[in-house]
């Protein structure tokens, strides 16, 4: 990665790439890589339900200036937040992605979303870190390993009524943030073997780019595997797991959702995979399954699909 950054960038001192690398995988200024642990545990401390959650890290050597070190402590804090954080079922978190629209379907049997309380963001790296709540979302490699996380904070207040902008996300800069290992790897949902989700059934898997985006489709095609890669980029470069035939590749109507196909559909037919776009009529999936309802959004993915997948997996209401 760091060669084909040095390469795409023209770069030729080694900081600069490190530097480069550390700001696409999210871990510049973030508030819970492992140079904020301290601060993070004594504030935590204060919570019942996260009792025990920050135990105070073991001494280590100063390797702040090794991007594969630095990649390694924001692949621990992520899962290490990702444990932290409590079920989905009955939190603000699946109150906010049912206000989004995604029905309770949609969210059973999904182990890759929980929901913590007091989530820390800071605007800048210098600043005070704020405690939010936040839904928390997995993001695994093929093996279905956890190699980063992302959060999105929520606003408490936002809901009554829905924002149309923010949407229930917290007023924040950058309500989302991702920490950890993103490149090729996404947040998965839809088991089909015990502990393992995001598996093609039958060949088939559905990939996008936003966790609300991938969730709307999975209201009406949930028997199909999905994967968020969480951003255009990230979703081009996603990893295609064996034993897919099929790729279904819901776009977001933008320039960079345009790209982001053509790059995935690309590798895709070099790989032997037949690549199948899916268009919303808004912005995305999730702006289709609020504006114009699930009745339609099923009508738009049936006439998409492939005619059997469409015969087998969208249910007729």
């Amino acid at each position: 990665m760091l060669d084909l950054i040095r390469e795409r960038r023209g770069l030729t001192e080694f900081r600069d790439v490190a530097e480069e690398a550390r700001r696409f995988l999210g871990l510049a200024g973030d508030g819970h890589a492992a140079g904020d642990k301290h601060r993070s545990c004594h504030l935590q401390g204060h919570v019942p339900s996260l009792r025990g959650a920050c135990a105070v890290p073991e001494p280590q050597a100063d390797d702040s200036a090794d991007p594969a070190s630095d990649a390694t402590n924001a692949q621990r804090a992520a899962k290490r937040l990702f444990g932290n954080a409590q079920p989905l079922s009955g939190t603000l978190g699946q109150t906010y992605l049912h206000r989004r629209g995604i029905t309770a379907a949609a969210l059973t049997g999904i182990g890759a979303l929980r929901f913590h309380p007091r989530c820390f963001y800071r605007a800048t790296p210098d600043a005070r870190p704020e405690p939010w709540p936040a839904l928390i979302a997995a993001v695994t490699n093929l093996d279905g390993t956890i190699t980063g996380i992302q959060r999105t904070w929520l606003d408490p207040d936002g809901f009554e009524p829905l924002d149309p902008i923010q949407l229930g996300k917290a007023p924040l800069v950058t309500p989302r943030r991702a920490l950890g290992l993103l490149l090729g790897h996404a947040a998965r949902f839809g088991a089909t073997t015990p502990g393992l989700e995001g598996e093609p059934v039958n060949g088939l898997l559905v990939a996008g780019e936003g966790i609300e985006t991938v969730l709307s489709l999975r209201c009406v095609l949930s028997a199909i595997p999905m994967a968020a890669a969480l951003s255009a980029v990230h979703l081009a470069a996603l990893m295609l797991p064996a034993g897919l035939r099929r790729l279904y590749i819901a776009r977001d109507a933008d320039p960079a959702g345009d790209r982001a196909v053509a790059g995935l559909t690309q590798r895709a037919i070099a790989a032997g995979v037949e690549a199948i776009t899916l268009s919303p009529r808004h912005g995305d999936f999730n702006d289709d399954l609020r504006e114009l309802g699930l009745a339609e959004l099923r009508a738009n993915l049936r006439v998409q699909l492939a005619p059997e997948d469409a015969v087998r997996f969208v249910a007729t209401p």
